[in-house]
C-alpha cells in the first residue's frame, strides 16, 4: 500500500486494482479493505470521503478525523475538486471533446433493493483528451490488428461508473472493462498482452488542503501491470512522470 501523502488531517493512497475500499457484506470472502489496511499501518481510524470502485487503481483521499471528513466531503459535493484519470481505450481517439450524457443511476440488486427504480436520468459531464495510439499487429475479432488510444479523462460530475459508461457512449470502451465494455477485447488484452485489470486510473487529484486551505495535488504513478501495458504499446514516455517505481513527495508534503 503506497502512502503518497500524509500530515495530521488526512491521507492519501494509491489504491491497487482490485481492492474493495471497505468491508462489504456484498463480498464476505474478500480479506482485504483499503480502510483496514490503512488504519492498521498508520495505528488510527481513517474516514473515507470519495469512492473508487474496486477495479480502478490511484489516488483514493482519507482523513483522519470527522471534521476532515466533513470538510472534504463539502468540497467534493461542491465540485471543488479536480480529478484526473487516464484508461486505455479500444480504437483510435484522434481529437478531444466534452460527454454531455445523462446517466440513469445503476443500481444493486442487492445492496440497492429498495431503492427507486424509476428514478430519471441525471446530468454527467466528462472532459477526454487523447494522448497517443497504436496499432498492435494482434488479431482480436473480425480485424487483423487491434486499436488502441491512451486517453486523459476529467469527470466534471461523480455518477457511478461515469467514465465507463461514457466512454462506451462514444465507441471507445474501457480495456478491461467487464461491465460495460467489450468483452472480446478485454479478453484479447488478457491473452496477447499479459493484463486482465481494468485500464482505468485514478492519477491526479487538485484540491485546497481543508485547514490550511493551501492548494494540493497528489499524484499516482501507474502500477506494473499499466506500465507493461505502457511499454508493450510504446507509450512509457507519453507521461512520464506516471512510469516510475517510486513517485516524488505530493504538492505539500513535509520531506
Amino acid at each position: 500500500m503506497q502512502v503518497l501523502y500524509q500530515d495530521e488531517h488526512l491521507i492519501a493512497i494509491n489504491k491497487p486494482a482490485g481492492w474493495l475500499v471497505h468491508r462489504s457484506w456484498l463480498d464476505r470472502h474478500e480479506k482485504q479493505f483499503v480502510m483496514q489496511t490503512v488504519r492498521d499501518l498508520i495505528g488510527q481510524h481513517v474516514f473515507t470521503v470519495h469512492r473508487l470502485d474496486r477495479p480502478t487503481s490511484g489516488v483514493l483521499l482519507m482523513a483522519l478525523s470527522s471534521d476532515v471528513a466533513r470538510l472534504l466531503s463539502q468540497q467534493f459535493e461542491q465540485h471543488q475538486v479536480q480529478k484526473t484519470y487516464h484508461a486505455v481505450v479500444r480504437g483510435y481517439v484522434l481529437q478531444g471533446g466534452t460527454i454531455d450524457y445523462a446517466l440513469t443511476e445503476e443500481l444493486d440488486k442487492l445492496a440497492d433493493k429498495h431503492a427507486n427504480p424509476e428514478k430519471g436520468p441525471k446530468s454527467a459531464v466528462s472532459h477526454y483528451q487523447p494522448l497517443a495510439t497504436v496499432e498492435m499487429p494482434v488479431a482480436i475479432g473480425r480485424y487483423a490488428t487491434s486499436r488502441y488510444s491512451l486517453v486523459e479523462l476529467k469527470p466534471e460530475t461523480g455518477r457511478k461508473h461515469q467514465l465507463r459508461r461514457h466512454m462506451v457512449h462514444i465507441r471507445h470502451p474501457i480495456i478491461g472493462d467487464t461491465a460495460h465494455g467489450d468483452l472480446r477485447q478485454n479478453r484479447g488484452m488478457a491473452q496477447h498482452f499479459s493484463c486482465s485489470r481494468l485500464m482505468l486510473h485514478a492519477t491526479h487529484v487538485q484540491l485546497s488542503h481543508p485547514i490550511s486551505g493551501e492548494p494540493l495535488q497528489i499524484s499516482a504513478p501507474w502500477d506494473p501491470a499499466w506500465q507493461g501495458v505502457m511499454a508493450q504499446f510504446g507509450w512509457l514516455d507519453v507521461v512520464p512522470e506516471l512510469a516510475g517505481v517510486e513517485f516524488p513527495l505530493a504538492s505539500g508534503q513535509d520531506s
